[in-house]
């Protein structure tokens, strides 16, 4: 019976130390790799939310520094562009007649519709360019202006005026009579324009001042012998 017990122990050590020999084996066949622990995948786990929110984190950060920094309603990035300025930015004069700064530019009534405003803003642009007789014919960006290119080159920036117009075609155009707010005087040889109560004309008449070209200057005393003629609801 001794004989036979310790058969069986030797039995069972022997078979205990195969299945260590094939467990060892198979585990150099795989690299050495065994079943990950709870522990080893809570680890695993916590790295890979770590990762996704630092990569969260980093996106924001990419896209607060691509969007544009907005102060006033414009973006930083913008280019200045002096013609297409804010109306904030342009010469305003409280009421609904314009006035004659000390500089020479005119600043526009807060009551007038937005197409006078900028008609007069338009012509600030050229106001002290020299007298060119056909200036602004040719285009409405000039070195100087004659008579009726002034006038033109305001109406347009009012959005009044598709082309530039001479004297002679002015008698035509529009409406016929005084403006509520623009009116144009005009003949064969010469014209001008009032807007919001100030004169924009090259001719130095009845201007205290003088000087020839572009100017904004006080109402003449007289109109007569000029056709009178506005723009269509203005």
């Amino acid at each position: 019976m001794r004989a036979t017990a310790k058969m069986s122990m030797s039995a069972l050590v022997a078979i205990l130390a195969m299945s260590c020999v094939i467990t060892a084996s198979a585990s150099a066949a795989t690299g050495g790799a065994t079943a990950p622990s709870q522990t080893a995948k809570k680890k695993t786990a916590k790295k890979k939310a770590s990762k996704k929110t630092t990569k969260k984190k980093a996106a924001e950060e990419t896209t607060d520094e691509a969007a544009p920094q907005v102060s006033g309603g414009a973006s930083a990035s913008a280019p200045a562009n002096a013609t297409a300025a804010p109306a904030d930015d342009q010469p305003t004069v409280t009421g609904s007649l314009a006035k004659i700064q000390k500089n020479g530019l005119a600043a526009a009534p807060s009551l007038a519709p937005l197409e006078v405003k900028e008609a007069i803003w338009a012509a600030n642009e050229i106001i002290g360019t020299p007298y060119v007789y056909g200036g602004g014919h040719a285009s409405f960006k000039s070195k100087g202006y004659d008579c009726s290119g002034t006038v033109s080159y305001a109406l347009h920036g009012g959005d009044l005026l598709d082309s530039p117009l001479d004297s002679g075609s002015f008698m035509s155009w529009g409406k016929g009579g005084r403006g509520e707010w623009i009116t144009i005087f005009t003949n064969e040889g010469h014209a001008y324009v009032v807007i919001a109560g100030i004169r924009l004309d090259t001719s130095a008449a009845d201007d205290p001042k003088g000087g020839e070209g572009p100017r904004w200057r006080p109402l003449r005393k007289s109109n007569s012998g000029f056709t009178v003629r506005h723009p269509n609801g203005f």
